[in-house]
């Protein structure tokens, strides 16, 4: 056999296996449609913040009271002389500073529906009660209505979660009455959930029977003190939560239950930004719109 054809016939099947390997979504620019919108500024102009309390050791979900027994009421919408949510410069970028000494939130003024929102953050060094021994915990909060303080905490409004946890970043709570279907292992035992690209759907949140929690597929987090990118992609009923580049879940039928009992499809809302006990920094907040979900997600439905 002629050396040419012999070394031809070598190469092929590398070649072809070069060809097949999938690519990952290239997560550092908009994928379908312009340009990306900022939302970050000085004077968070882009957000409106309510707190609710400063919730303590073995809180059980029920309206804090004082010591006399009369329910407290919370801090509320707006409010001054707070600094939960701060703006500092950082190598030239806006950086928002989330004491974490009040539970609350940071929620967007504007409504989205089908995009690409990407967020950095970093973890600071602070915690307060009740997590002073636990993990610093937060989250952004995705497709978001009705009034604040409707789920477990009284803080924050109906929506889906995005994780953000030491160790556990990606993911995700259902807030109040809400569920999705994820990709994930069946749970034995006490164990919850854990997301899987190779496993079919888990009705996760309420009405289901994995209750309201899923873990995600592994931890992508950066050490602690450096920054990481995180990526949600919201297209109709189905979101990704991507972790520096890696998808950690799959999450689709978004949807709540109303006042009525009936199940209502949640694909569009507001976004939050959690104060959850724990000092955490973000920058570089923006979002792009998409008018399709790229092949290169869609492949992962």
């Amino acid at each position: 056999m002629p050396r040419f054809i012999s070394c031809l016939l070598f190469l092929l099947p590398l070649v072809l296996c070069t060809c097949a390997r999938p690519t990952a979504p290239d997560t550092t620019l908009p994928r379908e449609t312009g340009e990306w919108t900022s939302l970050i500024d000085p004077e968070l102009s882009d957000w409106d913040t309510y707190l609710s309390f400063k919730h303590q050791l073995g809180y059980d979900g029920s309206a804090p009271v004082d010591e006399a027994g009369n329910p407290i009421a919370p801090i509320g919408m707006n409010p001054t002389g707070y600094d939960v949510f701060t703006t500092v410069q950082e190598d030239g970028a806006d950086v928002i500073r989330v004491s974490g000494e009040y539970y609350g939130c940071l929620i967007s003024k504007e409504e989205y529906a089908d995009y690409h929102l990407q967020v950095k953050f970093r973890w600071g060094d602070r915690k307060w009660v009740p997590r002073r021994d636990l993990l610093k915990d937060s989250g952004v909060l995705y497709h978001s209505i009705g009034p604040p303080g409707a789920e477990h905490w009284r803080t924050w409004m109906l929506s889906q979660e995005f994780q953000i946890m030491e160790g556990h970043t990606g993911d995700y709570w259902n807030q109040a009455s809400s569920a999705m279907n994820i990709r994930a292992y069946t749970p034995e035992y006490l164990m919850n959930p854990m997301a899987d690209a190779t496993q079919d759907y888990l009705h996760i949140g309420t009405g289901g029977p994995y209750k309201n929690y899923c873990l995600r597929s592994n931890n992508y987090e950066n050490p602690h003190g450096e920054w990481n990118t995180l990526d949600l992609i919201c297209y109709e009923d189905k979101a990704l939560h991507i972790v520096n580049g890696e998808v950690v879940m799959i999450l689709k039928d978004s949807r709540y239950v109303n006042d009525a009992g009936e199940v209502v499809p949640l694909t569009r809302g507001k976004l939050q930004l959690q104060s959850e006990a724990a000092e955490v920094f973000y920058k570089d907040i923006r979002i792009t719109p998409l008018e399709r979900l790229d092949p290169a997600y869609a492949a992962y439905f």
